[in-house]
C-alpha cells in the first residue's frame, strides 16, 4: 500500500511540474495555473496504517505467519518484560500520529478504517497496560509457544525443509521464553494457573507427538538433528515450566481475574465501539435470555407437550452421533447447508474447497467446543481450512463421555456448522482477502465476525432450514441461551458481582448447558470478559437489517444485505452502520 500511495503522490507532482512548464513556453501572458490542490491526508494515512501494520507483523511474528505474512517466520515474540514496555511506548506513539490526521481529509474508506485503528490501538494499549495477561495467565506462554508451532507444522505455505528451519530457530527461543514467564507471572488470579497447568500435559504431548513427527520427507539429516535437539529442549522446558506452575506460582496465585467495571467499559469501547452503561447492557442480555426461554418452552410444546422443556431438550440430546462418527456425521450437513445458501440465494458463496473438518488440536480442549481454522487473508500457498470440534476425552469414563457427547446433538451439529462454516466464519475468510484494506484484514472486532456468525444461526433457521423442524429450532434457541449467559456472566464475573462456580450454575440453569459446556463457560469467561460479544452482534445486527429494509422498501434484499455488510470487513458495527445507512442511529 505505501509503494502504491508514494507512486500516486510522485505522479501528482510530476503533473504539476508539466503544467508550470507548459505555461513559460506558451508565453508570460498566459494566466497563472491554479495552486495545487491540498492533499487530501489519503497517502499520509496509509503510510501511518502501514507502518503500524509493521510494527505488528515485527512484534508478533506468530500473528504474521498466521495473517500469511512470512517474512518474520524464523523469529519469536519478545516475551519479555522490556519487549512489554517498547510495544507500549510504541502503540502510544502511533496512536498519537493516527489522532493527529484530519479525518475530514480523508476518504470515506479511510474514515472507516482510521477509527478502526484508533480503536485498535487503544485495544491494545489497555490490555498490555492495564489488563496486563502477560503478568497473570500463565497460559499465554505455554499455549502461545504451541499456537507457534502448530501454525508451522499445519499449513504448506512453504517447502518442508524451509519451514523446518524456521521451526528450529522459533524453537531454540522457546526455552527463554518460557524463563520471561517466570520473571513476569505475579500474583495471577489461581484459575488462570489452574488452567495453564491443566493445559500444559496437551502442550507438552503435542511437541513429543505431533511437531516430532511433523516432517517426514525432510532428508537433511543435520537438520533433522538439529530439530530434535530443540524440540527435545522445548518438552523438557514446558514440564520443568509445570513443576514450576505447581510448586510455585500455584500457591502465589492469589489475584483476581475481574477486570472492574472501568476497565470494563473502557475495553468495550475500544474492541467493539460500544459505550452503553453496563445497566443498560445488562438490561438487554437479561431481556433477550427471557425471550429465548420463552421462545425455547414454546418450542419444546411443539415438539411434545406432555413434557417438560428440559425432558424435551434431554431426549433431542440423547440423539446424537457415535463420537467416532461425529466428524463424518459433520462434514455431509456442510454440503446440505452450502447448497441451501445457494438455492435460497440468501448469501453468495465464492468457488472454494470446503471446510475440513477435524478434531480439535489437544491444547484447544480445555476452553474450546467448536471453531474454525481458517488462512491469513495475506496467504497465497497454504489456504486449507479447518472445522475443529471437540471430542470426549477418551481416558474419561462412559459416563462422562456420553455426558460430554450430549452437546453433539444432530440439532446443535447444524447449528454450530451454520456459526462456524455456511454462512458463519468460513464464508467471512472466502471474502477476507477482498476487504477494502489491509487494516481491515488486520484489525476487527468480535462484536462484527462473532456478531454474524451467531446472527445467521437464527436468520438460516428463520429462512426455513431443515423445513423448520422445531428441533433445530430448539437448538439454535440453546445456542442463543448460551451467548444470552455469556454476556451476562462476562459482565458480572469481571464487576465483582459473579464466581466461577456462580457462571457455571448460570449456565446450567439458565442457559440449559450439559454440566462440562458449563464448566468450560464459566474458566472461559475469566480471561474472554466482554464473550457477550456474540449476543450484542448479532442484537445489533437484526437491528441493522431492520433499519435497511426500512430504508430500502421495496427494492430490500437479503442477499445484498448479507453481501454488503461482509464484503466491508470486521469493522465494528457501528462503523457499519455509517457505511451501510449515511448515519449511526441507535445499535439495538
Amino acid at each position: 500500500m505505501y509503494d502504491g500511495a508514494m507512486t500516486f503522490a510522485l505522479r501528482r507532482s510530476l503533473s504539476a511540474s508539466a503544467v508550470l512548464l507548459l505555461a513559460s513556453v506558451v508565453g508570460c501572458n498566459q494566466p497563472p495555473p491554479p495552486p495545487p490542490a491540498t492533499p487530501s491526508g489519503d497517502a499520509a494515512f496509509t503510510e501511518i496504517a502501514n507502518a503500524v501494520l509493521e510494527d505488528v507483523y515485527r512484534r508478533h511474528p506468530t500473528q504474521a505467519t498466521f495473517l500469511g505474512i512470512h517474512k518474520y517466520d524464523d523469529r519469536l515474540e519478545d516475551y519479555s518484560r522490556q519487549g512489554v514496555t517498547d510495544e507500549i511506548a510504541a502503540l502510544r506513539g502511533f496512536r498519537d500520529r493516527v489522532a493527529a490526521l484530519d479525518a475530514s481529509r480523508l476518504s470515506d474508506s479511510n474514515r472507516l478504517d482510521r477509527e478502526q485503528l484508533l480503536r485498535a490501538l487503544d485495544a491494545q494499549l489497555l490490555a498490555l497496560d492495564v489488563i496486563r495477561p502477560w503478568a497473570k495467565n500463565a497460559d499465554v506462554y505455554s499455549s502461545g509457544l504451541t499456537n507457534t508451532a502448530y501454525l508451522m507444522i499445519k499449513r504448506d505455505f512453504a517447502p518442508a525443509e524451509e519451514r523446518l528451519r524456521h521451526l528450529v530457530a522459533r524453537e531454540k527461543a522457546m526455552p527463554a521464553a518460557l524463563a520471561e514467564a517466570r520473571k513476569n507471572l505475579d500474583n495471577p488470579p489461581r484459575i488462570y494457573t489452574e488452567i495453564a497447568i491443566e493445559q500444559l500435559d496437551g502442550n507438552r504431548d503435542f511437541f513429543r507427538t505431533a511437531v516430532a513427527a511433523a516432517f517426514p520427507g525432510v532428508k537433511d539429516a543435520a537438520l533433522i538433528a538439529e530439530f530434535k535437539q530443540a524440540n527435545d529442549a522445548v518438552v523438557a522446558a514446558l514440564g520443568e515450566y509445570k513443576v514450576w506452575l505447581q510448586k510455585d506460582l500455584l500457591a502465589r496465585s492469589n489475584g483476581t481475574y475481574a477486570i472492574g467495571e472501568d476497565t470494563y467499559r473502557k475495553k468495550l469501547a475500544a474492541d467493539e465501539m460500544i459505550e452503553l452503561p453496563l445497566d443498560r447492557l445488562l438490561a438487554i442480555a437479561e431481556a433477550d435470555l427471557r425471550k429465548n426461554q420463552a421462545a425455547f418452552a414454546e418450542t419444546a410444546r411443539k415438539i411434545d407437550p406432555a413434557r417438560t422443556p428440559a425432558q424435551v431438550l434431554a431426549a433431542i440430546q440423547a440423539k446424537h452421533p457415535p463420537a467416532s462418527e461425529l466428524l463424518a456425521t459433520t462434514q455431509r450437513e456442510l454440503d446440505a447447508l452450502a447448497k441451501f445458501m445457494t438455492d435460497r440465494h440468501i448469501v453468495t458463496i465464492p468457488q472454494a474447497a470446503p471446510a475440513r473438518v477435524q478434531e480439535t488440536p489437544p491444547f484447544l480442549r480445555a476452553t474450546t467446543s467448536a471453531s474454525m481454522e481458517i488462512p491469513g487473508p495475506f496467504e497465497e500457498k497454504a489456504t486449507e481450512a479447518y472445522y475443529n470440534m471437540t471430542l470426549p476425552d477418551p481416558k474419561a469414563s462412559r459416563r462422562d463421555r456420553e455426558e460430554f457427547m450430549q452437546q453433539w446433538y444432530y440439532a446443535a451439529i447444524t447449528n454450530v456448522s451454520v456459526h462456524e462454516v455456511w454462512p458463519g466464519h468460513y464464508l467471512q475468510f472466502l471474502y477476507a482477502k477482498q476487504f477494502p484494506s489491509a487494516v481491515r484484514k488486520v484489525f476487527g472486532a468480535a462484536s462484527n465476525s462473532e456478531g454474524w456468525a451467531h446472527y445467521a444461526e437464527q436468520m438460516v433457521i428463520d429462512e426455513g432450514f431443515h423445513a423448520d423442524d422445531p428441533r433445530y429450532r430448539l437448538a439454535q434457541i440453546q445456542d442463543a441461551l448460551l451467548r444470552d449467559v455469556r454476556f451476562i456472566a462476562g459482565i458480572r464475573m469481571h464487576t465483582g458481582d459473579m464466581t466461577v462456580a456462580q457462571a457455571e450454575e448460570l449456565f446450567v440453569k439458565e442457559g440449559y448447558q450439559p454440566r462440562p459446556v458449563a464448566r468450560s463457560e464459566s474458566k472461559r469467561g475469566t480471561s474472554d470478559p466482554t464473550y457477550g460479544y456474540y449476543t450484542m452482534g448479532k442484537l445489533m445486527i437484526l437491528k441493522l437489517r431492520e433499519d435497511a429494509k426500512a430504508k430500502a422498501g421495496a427494492s430490500f434484499s437479503l442477499q445484498n444485505f448479507h453481501d454488503t455488510f461482509i464484503k466491508l470487513g470486521p469493522l465494528p458495527l457501528p462503523l457499519i452502520r455509517q457505511a451501510m445507512l449515511g448515519q449511526s442511529g441507535e445499535l439495538f
